[in-house]
């Protein structure tokens, strides 16, 4: 054991090289650096995975980019003043909705986006029985309500006028409301439902249109577009050929930064498939307009939040002798006679526990009963 010890001490006072010195170098026996060795370090390269021809991909995607740009049609047709009178209508809209007027499934209510149709309206999405494209159908005719005047005056003889459209040819309307990042999915409008082409109008906000999209959800994100159309206010676009038939478009929730109302106009096929009416009140509606109330104003709001926050506060605190206020709902003095301060007397009454319907009407009440002293200055 001594042996074994003494060599390790003599070990020790040999020069022992680093580690940093042994990855780089190695020494001999000798001081000579002439003698010095260089050790390689070994490096590990990562293995990349096979990739498909970019420079092909990025042709198909140029490719399918101008076919979509072929198929769309753009025009500043509304000035500022035409579309601060129809944003006003469509607030009007709202409000009539917020007060149940329209019909059942006049309103359709997604979230951040709320959409009204008027003319003709179909099941599309969740209250499909049998998911799929084609599988959507129309409403049974009076199961929505009319095209509203104004959108006729206002928006279609326009353009009708402008000649993008013949006369005629606009018989559904639907109203789309985003609020700020408010979304619609990728999706292709119905071909046997509706006629090309399919005719937009922007409000409120510039947004954007992009194409060929995916999406995903929890969270929401979207793949990158094959192209995306700048929309600006008060701008009519049309969709047909490609752009509307051979690749999907959507609203993604990062081109909707403040409020956007766009009013889609569309022909309905005249063999378009209809549900008949029995079949039409089993499908779970749109959305009940009636259930939709306007939010009340902000004083009762405000009084109804404070009880609500002193409710909780008090039910939640725990409750000692000094948390009530030496006030008159609590202590009651008569100084009937004036008299010394020091010969009054005391007179304790004790209430019993609180009902529950009691506790909850005046929450500044002990939760298990409180004392209340009255005093009496004889």
């Amino acid at each position: 054991m001594a042996t074994k010890s003494k060599d390790l001490r003599e070990k020790l006072k040999t020069d022992v090289p680093t580690r940093r010195q042994y990855r780089k170098k190695r020494f001999s026996d000798t001081s000579d650096e002439s003698e010095v060795e260089e050790v390689p370090i070994k490096t590990i390269k990562k293995e990349r995975k096979p990739r498909h021809d970019l420079k092909e991909e990025t042709g198909e995607v140029v490719d399918e980019a101008k076919k979509t740009q072929s198929g769309i049609t753009q025009r500043r047709l509304f000035s500022e003043e035409q579309c601060e009178l129809i944003e006003k209508k469509i607030d009007e809209v709202v409000h009539i909705a917020h007060r149940g007027v329209y019909k059942e499934h006049t309103v359709d209510r997604a979230p951040l986006r709320y959409k009204y149709f008027f003319g003709e309206g179909y099941t599309y999405g969740s209250q499909l029985e049998k998911k799929g494209p084609g599988m959507e159908r129309l409403y049974p005719k009076g199961e929505v309500d009319d095209i509203p005047q104004w959108i006729n005056d206002l928006v279609i003889k326009p353009i009708e006028n402008a000649g993008l459209v013949p006369k005629g040819f606009v018989n559904s309307a639907v109203i789309n409301d985003y609020m700020p990042g408010g979304c619609i999915v990728s999706h292709i409008d119905p071909p046997h439902i509706f006629d090309r082409p399919i005719i937009s109008v922007s409000f409120f906000s510039d947004s954007a249109l992009s194409f060929g999209c995916k999406f995903s959800f929890r969270p929401i994100r979207t793949t990158k577009p094959v192209y995306v159309l700048p929309i600006d206010r008060g701008c009519v676009t049309l969709l047909g050929g490609y752009a509307a038939d051979g690749i999907t478009h959507c609203i993604r929730p990062q081109d909707v930064v403040e409020r956007r109302a766009v009013i889609i106009l569309r022909k309905v096929c005249d063999d378009a498939p209809r549900l008949d009416p029995v079949t039409s009140t089993q499908i779970r509606p749109a959305y009940d307009a009636r259930k939709r109330r306007r939010p009340q104003s902000s004083d009762s709001n405000s009084s109804g939040s404070d009880v609500d926050h002193r409710s909780h506060r008090h039910s939640s605190h725990k409750k000692t002798r000094h948390s009530f206020p030496m006030s008159g709902s609590h202590f009651q003095h008569d100084n009937r006679g004036g008299g010394d301060y020091r010969n009054r007397r005391e007179e304790h009454v004790h209430r019993s526990r609180h009902s529950r319907s009691h506790r909850s009407a005046s929450p500044q009440h002990h939760r298990y009963g409180r004392r209340e002293v009255k005093y009496t200055v004889r």
